[in-house]
């Protein structure tokens, strides 16, 4: 794990010599570091670095075993600009045997951050560092990461760097604008096969193990570079332009459907490459299902890896499916925006996420069978980030990052999903050809190198003839989403003095944006909403007229975003607004309707629609939707609503006979659509996450053992784990002796995992502590996949009183965990363990902690700022309820 930035070590504690591979203690008359003792590099540190520091290679040798040690040898050579000062490797937390400078051991000192090389041992020009070193495996996600099956008993490793985490495997410049090339060979056990950015050109036996030789590198930043290696299983296919490889653990083999990902690969690539213009450069793709992963996915060049959890689970829904390729896509969009052309510092990590997040979509839509993917990103990855662009953290898409300990601070839905909505937005006011060619020409004008958003906004408007900046400083330096309406009066039937109006959300964020949008007008006609115009218009300030819609039949509904080509949150007016919530079933294209959806949610989380009111609009539409990717979105509201009411702990006749309602609903949804399996899982899915009633309990227990008929669904293990945590999460009669009975049936990782979340979620204050205790021992012996699980079972919306019962001492102990802990468990436990309860007692608690915990870091603070803005949600929610309270 690394240590906080804040937590700086006193050198003469901290740090080491290493002279001829013995370790002394660093005496204080020392020359001074080139760079602050802290564990994370300033943006200061490292333009210093790379200003000195070119032409880097790296020659890299592994010594794995499957044990919980490796051993490395790293030979790194860089040209150097001048000898005025030290130079620093950054290592974590290894044990460094030894180094050498130019051939000769030397002393340098090695504080567990970084290793020191005096200046005196260094020369002007061409320098080679030696460094051999011991370190423990990872098995917090980072560095490499080392997991044991327990179905076998078998040993699998990976790496991930992004951000700064090479240096949890190896010595190097850990920064992105010093790129490198990377020789790299290994010895692994004999039955392991190992795999990184090249493919190998030989594999020598070595005794019991293989010595394996890899073909250099062209020149990557370190987050991209990266290397696998266990005794995966391997499906291979080489009937397209490069050889594709896909990689999972042994035990996993029987869930994947390799056949899946090497088409949609396929179909990647080529619509890449057409639409670039550019050859894929990493000769072969690889890619890895791996356990414990962090995130969903990781670009590393020519050897992608994703998530187990996530895409490698059996029996694949539709919507499963749908992620997994886009995702795919995303990643391969990634190999020439990111690894081809990277950013020069951490500031420009959403360019490259928010790119890849447009052309992950693009490609889906425009190369595999999954036409809605557009409409699946305005349902989920656009409303997270209208919802967190409107919360009191909002901040702008591209920001300034101090340190590389703040590189993941703002790693979220405005990084990924407002900036892919804005470079679409980009894309319509271009123009698509325009745009493209624009992209061309900085793939092609950067290539191999690091650029900055300059560097991309000016070659795009170059390529379009027109200046950008305005464009730039409103939609990229300032946050806040803007939300616009439709102004019109009708006489005689006829639409007059229509306009489109812009608000910004408050005072602090006053920004109004030039967007380009299609203007739609709707009237209801035999029974059916049909479009009468539509008008493209680009709009700034804060009223643009429509001119085109003046004297237009008088519509029953307008909606100012047709198509979604805008990002904009949509108020409708009133004659709207009630066409929406009583006309839904009237609406044929799909995507709209998903848009009127949102406009009532919306009002929802506003307090001006009450949530009762929505739910019964719910259990009128909802089972008549048939739209697949719809139809997701809709339940997931309706389970939304539900966490509500547990929020609220509502104990009334209206409580008992919403929560009957929906069970109802859900039930009847399973039942009708035995003929369509996607479509009944979700509505199996949305049973399980509503079922609370004796009944509907004993249903799901009866299920879950055979004795009563799941409406001809065979169980996946996902689903009998799903069951099993909701059974023990409302103490069903029995339910605890479910997971000792089910872990011995599944022995497999997943199957540990959904152990934890089931037992975590128990209702009971003595489980409860317990789990407290083990997420907040940051010395436990458990997996951090287990303590993430644990960190977002523990305490379910409905469980509201149990946490209360400490949930002040919790709060408190805050400053203290995210003093001791590192990125990764904050980025985890700020978002899952600060409590709630829906009163205005808890806002008051989280408000004099806001005022009180000024010092914690900057992704905790912000966490808890959301925190506290959500709670004065869920209670002004609760106030605009019409049902009994």
């Amino acid at each position: 794990m690394n240590f906080p930035a804040h937590r700086v070590m006193a050198v003469a504690i901290a740090s080491a010599f290493v002279f001829g591979g013995a370790v002394h203690a660093a005496p204080a008359q020392q020359a001074a570091t080139a760079r602050a003792e802290t564990a994370f590099l300033s943006q200061d540190d490292a333009f210093a670095r790379s200003a000195r520091i070119a032409n880097v290679d790296y020659v890299l040798d592994f010594t794995l075993t499957g044990k919980e040690t490796f051993a490395g040898t790293t030979t790194v050579t860089f040209d150097l600009k001048d000898t005025n000062s030290a130079v620093t490797l950054d290592l974590n937390k290894a044990t460094v045997k030894s180094v050498s400078v130019n051939g000769k051991p030397v002393q340098a000192r090695y504080n567990d951050w970084f290793i020191t090389i005096d200046p005196a041992h260094l020369a002007k020009g061409r320098n080679t560092v030696t460094v051999a070193y011991e370190r423990l495996h990872s098995t917090n996600g980072e560095g490499l990461h080392r997991m044991v099956d327990p179905a076998d008993g078998r040993v699998y490793t990976y790496s991930h760097f992004e951000p700064v985490a090479a240096q949890q495997m190896f010595p190097l410049f850990d920064q992105p604008d010093l790129k490198a090339s990377y020789t790299v060979t290994v010895t692994a056990p004999k039955d392991w096969h190992v795999v990184t950015t090249t493919r190998e050109t030989k594999i020598d036996d070595a005794g019991a193990n293989r010595r394996w030789t890899f073909k250099q590198t062209r020149r990557l930043s370190p987050y991209n570079f990266s290397l696998h290696a266990g005794p995966y299983q391997v499906w291979e296919d080489n009937s397209g332009k490069y050889p594709m490889r896909l990689f999972a653990r042994q035990s996993l083999a029987k869930q994947v459907v390799p056949a899946d990902w090497f088409r949609q690969t396929k179909a990647g690539m080529t619509f890449f490459e057409e639409y670039f213009g550019i050859p894929y450069q990493f000769e072969k793709y690889d890619q890895l299902i791996v356990p414990d992963f962090l995130y969903g996915a990781m670009e590393n060049a020519g050897a992608i890896t994703f998530a187990e959890a996530r895409y490698g689970v059996a029996n694949m829904t539709a919507d499963q499916k749908q992620s997994m390729t886009e995702v795919i896509m995303h990643e391969m969009a990634h190999q020439w925006f990111g690894n081809l052309v990277t950013m020069k510092w951490w500031n420009g990590l959403w360019l490259n996420e928010s790119f890849a997040s447009f052309m992950g979509i693009l490609a889906t839509a425009e190369s595999t069978e999954f036409k809605d993917s557009w409409q699946k990103f305005y349902q989920t990855g656009k409303q997270r980030a209208y919802i967190q662009d409107q919360t009191a953290s909002t901040h702008p898409i591209e920001v300034p990052v101090p340190s590389s300990a703040n590189a993941f601070d703002n790693i979220d839905a405005i990084t990924y999903s407002k900036g892919g909505a804005a470079l679409k937005q980009l894309r319509h006011l271009l123009g698509e050809e325009v745009f493209r060619k624009g992209v061309h020409n900085y793939l092609v004008k950067y290539s191999w190198q690091n650029a900055t958003l300059d560097d991309f906004i000016n070659t795009l408007a170059k390529t379009a003839g027109r200046d950008l900046s305005g464009w730039t400083k409103e939609w990229l330096y300032h946050a806040g989403v803007n939300t616009i309406a439709a102004n019109y009066s009708c006489s005689n039937g006829k639409i007059k003095d229509f306009t489109l109006t812009q608000a910004a959300p408050s005072k602090e964020l006053p920004t109004l944006r030039e967007q380009r949008v299609q203007v739609a007008a709707f009237k209801i006609d035999g029974g059916k909403l049909s479009l009468v115009k539509n008008v493209p218009v680009t709009y700034k300030g804060a009223k643009t007229a429509v001119k085109e819609l003046d004297g237009a039949a008088c519509p029953d509904l307008v909606y100012p975003n047709y198509q979604d080509w805008g990002y904009a949150k949509v108020q409708l007016d009133a004659r709207s607004f009630d066409t929406a919530r009583t006309k839904l079933s009237q609406v044929d294209d799909p995507l709209l309707r998903a848009m009127l959806w949102q406009s009532l949610w919306d009002s929802v989380r506003d307090a001006q629609l009450p949530l009762n009111d929505f739910i019964t609009v719910a259990l009128n539409n909802a089972p008549q939707e048939k739209d697949y990717t719809l139809l997701g979105d809709v339940l997931g509201k309706v389970v939304q609503s539900k966490a509500y009411l547990d929020a609220m702990r509502l104990d009334n006749a209206y409580a008992k006979q919403t929560y009957a309602a929906l069970e109802k609903m859900a039930w009847d949804g399973v039942l009708a659509h035995k003929a369509n399996a996607d479509v009944q899982r979700r509505w199996f899915s949305l049973y399980v996450s509503v079922a609370s009633s004796p009944e509907a309990l004993a249903r799901l227990a009866g299920i879950l053992d055979g004795k009563m008929d799941a409406a001809g669904m065979e169980l996946t293990q996902d689903q009998r784990w799903a069951l099993i945590a909701h059974l023990n999460r409302y103490n069903h009669a029995g339910a605890e002796g479910l997971i000792a009975a089910e872990s011995a049936r599944d022995k497999s990782d997943a199957g540990q995992v959904a152990a934890v979340a089931a037992t975590a979620s128990r209702p009971d204050p003595k489980v409860k502590a317990e789990w407290v205790g083990k997420i907040e021992d940051l010395k436990t012996p458990l997996p951090f996949s287990r303590i993430r699980t644990a960190m977002g079972s523990v305490f379910p919306a409905e469980q509201g009183q149990l946490s209360e019962l400490e949930a002040d001492a919790r709060l408190a102990r805050l400053p203290a965990i995210d003093k001791a802990a590192g990125p990764v468990y904050m980025r985890a436990y700020a978002i899952t363990m600060i409590p709630t309860a829906c009163t205005p007692h808890s806002v008051q608690r989280l408000s004099r902690a806001a005022d009180q915990m000024k010092d914690l870091s900057a992704f905790t603070r912000r966490s808890l700022l959301d925190t506290l803005q959500n709670e004065q949600r869920c209670v002004a929610i609760k106030g605009a309820m019409t049902a009994p309270k």
